[in-house]
């Protein structure tokens, strides 16, 4: 029996996040580097979540403001101390503000590129960067595929629950010129992650707008189909999960 109760796109649990999604800041090292973060420098942290990244970037010497949508996050992210704002990352309002916008593992989670990216040219200084990483075409391409098989005789089209956004370079650098932007780089990076918590823990906090469409006893039926037809594939001989992750990562300049 369906879940009547629509549920749009990814809903965050900050207890579980930080239990088992801190591998995203985590690896989070080569799009830092690629930001050269300056001493004194203003940045805005798009889609900052809970502030375990942002804190580097403060540590770093930047003066650094968070955005997130998620007012759970936002809190979470107070509680470290960190300036962050709460707003949709397509409802930026910032103007000439900051010298760089970075974003790690956020973007891929809003539909409308277009929308966003309008308002981080608006928030940066002429002559300021956009450095960002997010999931890019063919992101956990194994997993997707597994939901949309499992969710269809409940009438749920996984990918357009998820509201998900996996965009080739082609697409995004297109994007970013149509919006004012320069592409200095743009890299499509495979990047087999390890889940040390399993899939079925994985599914469960990064896949829960799609999940909590059913009803609570489909809900974990659908969670078990769904984790035996990703073992043989995602899973090795001694149990250790991998998800298939690629990210597309790339730095631009504000015209």
């Amino acid at each position: 029996m369906r879940d009547t109760v629509p549920v749009a796109g990814q809903q965050w649990n900050t207890a579980a996040y930080a239990a088992h999604g801190r591998f995203v800041a985590e690896l989070a090292g080569g799009v830092v580097e690629l930001l050269a973060v300056r001493s004194g420098e203003e940045i805005l942290d798009l889609g900052c979540g809970d502030g375990a990244l942002t804190e580097r970037l403060v540590a770093a010497g930047a003066v650094v403001t968070g955005v997130d949508a998620s007012p759970t996050m936002v809190a979470a992210a107070r509680a470290r101390g960190l300036r962050v704002d709460q707003t949709s990352a397509t409802e930026l309002r910032y103007e000439a503000a900051f010298d760089a916008v970075f974003s790690n593992a956020a973007l891929h989670w809003i539909r409308d590129a277009s929308a966003v990216l309008r308002g981080v040219h608006r928030a940066l200084r002429p002559g300021g960067r956009f450095v960002a990483e997010m999931g890019g075409q063919g992101n956990i391409a194994a997993i997707r595929t597994a939901l949309q098989a499992v969710l269809a005789p409940y009438g749920i089209d996984a990918e357009k629950a998820a509201a998900s956004f996996f965009p080739s370079p082609a697409k995004y650098g297109r994007l970013l010129e149509e919006a004012g932007f320069r592409v200095d780089s743009m890299a499509l990076i495979p990047r087999p992650t390890q889940l040390p918590d399993g899939m079925e823990i994985w599914l469960k906090t990064f896949r829960n707008g799609v999940l909590d469409r059913l009803a609570p006893g489909d809900r974990e039926a659908a969670i078990e189909r769904t984790v035996g037809l990703l073992r043989p594939i995602l899973m090795d001989g001694e149990g250790n999960w991998t998800g298939d992750y690629v990210r597309l990562r790339f730095h631009a300049m504000r015209g």
